[in-house]
């Protein structure tokens, strides 16, 4: 086996017992509540794969429409081996030890600012990384004495958010995106992006985004440094930022400031 390779490495969901592939999925169906609709739960099911599916809980939701759970057992098997996952390439520091990184190699605080853009008005997410707070036991990047985090909040505009990057020199650009309803969060994201590249700052800024259904590769196809999902919390993102940060200091850029043309 060469040092690329890995061994097999098997697995299905598992439920009562190792590899018996249960599974829990629910769904909703635009129907009223009855017999021929719970029917119906169980043949979709089925179709999707799973064998004995059951209905183990149905809703009548009103105006037309009903909710499943169903229960079965899924048939497929994956090998992990097999799987390359993108994700970003850093240490990840506690607190103490990004704050004294941050002030050997910058020697100054790291400006940071963070916001929910668009239309989608969730502030969990950017609360969680950004807030003196922070969540679950770890603390928010208001609390790291050498940042200075700004937070604009939700329903923040992607030229007001470039505008104020400019106005702070900020060194990162932290955004959350929770709404995907027909993929919104796709056009917001590409938006900013692409505003931040016709304006010439792109390769200034450290570009993340995070959000329920963000992965690192959908952040890097977008034209962003990384992307965050669940389970991310502010530790993550200040360790990729001043390593990002420490890796671009062999390319000079400009500074973040208004030049001829650009956002003012």
């Amino acid at each position: 086996m060469s040092e690329f390779e890995r061994p097999e490495q098997w697995v299905k969901p598992y439920g009562d017992t190792l590899n018996d592939g249960r599974v829990q999925l629910s769904f909703t169906l635009p129907v009223p509540l009855d017999e021929t609709a719970k029917e119906g739960a169980k043949r979709l099911a089925a179709q999707m794969g799973l064998e004995e599916p059951a209905v183990v809980h149905a809703e009548d939701m009103g105006q037309g429409f009903s909710f499943f759970v169903l229960y079965g057992q899924c048939k497929h098997q994956i090998d992990l081996s097999t799987l390359l996952v993108a994700k970003p390439d850093y240490e990840v520091l506690d607190k103490d030890a990004i704050d004294q990184l941050i002030a050997e190699e910058m020697g100054r605080r790291m400006v940071v600012i963070g916001a929910t853009i668009e239309t989608d008005a969730h502030t969990v997410g950017i609360d969680a990384i950004m807030n003196m707070k922070g969540f679950n036991g770890h603390k928010g990047l208001e609390s790291y004495h050498q940042m200075r985090a700004i937070n604009l909040g939700a329903q923040v505009d992607s030229e007001d958010l470039v505008a104020r990057a400019i106005e702070e020199q900020a060194d990162v650009i932290l955004v959350s995106q929770v709404v995907t309803q027909k993929n919104i969060h796709l056009d917001n994201l590409t938006k900013l992006c692409d505003l931040l590249e016709a304006e010439g700052l792109r390769d200034r800024v450290i570009l993340i985004v995070g959000g329920p259904r963000i992965s690192h590769e959908l952040a890097k196809e977008l034209g962003y440094d990384a992307g965050f999902g669940s389970k991310t919390y502010a530790e993550d993102v200040a360790s990729f930022a001043i390593h990002e940060w420490i890796n671009r200091r062999g390319t000079p850029v400009a500074p973040l400031a208004p030049a001829p043309g650009e956002l003012k």
